[in-house]
């Protein structure tokens, strides 16, 4: 590891870095000084710009992807180098406002019926009841369900932020027969092995292979089971407030977008087309 690297993966651990933000941003850096063939050290402003748009022009990345590498950068030169950051030189490239998708309830249901495996239905419920991040399913330790107070604590979800969640009771007689079965003793859904946690690509396959065999040809992930909890949520009343504590987001206008999402009163709005040709 060269000294450059070592001081920015210091920096990073410093300041509480998740280590999947930690590997990525090394990643970008990594690839950066490959292009030029030299150390960021000796690269500048210009270097920074034409890599940016060599990526977004040559390699047809989107906005998320330019965002990180901007991002990576920006840390590297500001933090580790300690050089200032020119804004308007380098500017960033704008995101990307795309609705995120979600399923509807019966869909959810389809995708619920369609394992078999009890394990797995375990934790695509418990997912989509409680509107968990992959990762802070994957994470779950057995002493994180509450069942006497029936919620579920998500232990340093993201931003490192410990929150209290909502503990159905359909998914907790699905939990109960779930340790029935598998008696899980450390990690809520173990892995492969007993003192490690299943992995995120192990759930992602698991709903993939649910979403194929259900019949659902839309574009959505199991992450879109998050979106869902809380585009349902709205939709039977609860309020943005409640969601945003739900779902453990700092920032309220990161929850609005789901406002976006839900159909319950766009469903009663007469078009006014029909309105002025008399049909309601």
């Amino acid at each position: 590891m060269t000294p450059l690297r070592k001081a920015m993966l210091r920096e990073m651990e410093l300041r509480g870095f998740h280590k999947v933000t930690q590997s990525a941003y090394i990643r970008h850096v990594k690839n950066f000084a490959q292009y030029f063939g030299k150390s960021p050290e000796h690269l500048g402003v210009e270097e920074i710009k034409e890599y940016l748009h060599y990526l977004l022009t040559g390699e047809k990345k989107n906005g998320t992807y330019l965002n990180t590498v901007y991002s990576a950068l920006k840390f590297l030169y500001l933090t580790t180098l300690q050089r200032d950051w020119n804004w308007n030189k380098i500017p960033r490239i704008k995101r990307e406002q795309r609705l995120p998708s979600v399923l509807s309830q019966s869909e959810i249901q389809d995708i619920f019926n369609s394992v078999e495996n009890l394990k797995h239905k375990t934790i695509l419920m418990t997912i989509y009841a409680v509107g968990l991040r992959v990762s802070e399913a994957a994470n779950l330790k057995v002493t994180d369900i509450d069942s006497k107070n029936t919620q579920i604590h998500v232990s340093l979800g993201k931003g490192k932020k410990d929150r209290y969640c909502l503990l159905a009771e359909t998914n907790l007689e699905m939990l109960r027969t779930y340790f029935k079965h598998y008696k899980p003793v450390n990690w809520l859904f173990p892995g492969k092995y007993v003192d490690s946690p299943i992995s995120v690509r192990s759930i992602q396959h698991i709903f993939e292979k649910a979403r194929v065999k259900a019949g659902i040809n839309k574009k959505v992930s199991v992450h879109s089971l998050r979106h869902s909890f809380a585009t349902h949520l709205l939709e039977s009343g609860a309020s943005i407030y409640q969601v945003q504590q739900l779902l453990g987001h700092r920032n309220i206008r990161t929850t609005t977008i789901y406002i976006h999402l839900q159909r319950k009163d766009l469903l009663n709005i007469v078009s006014p087309l029909d309105t002025l040709a008399g049909v309601k």
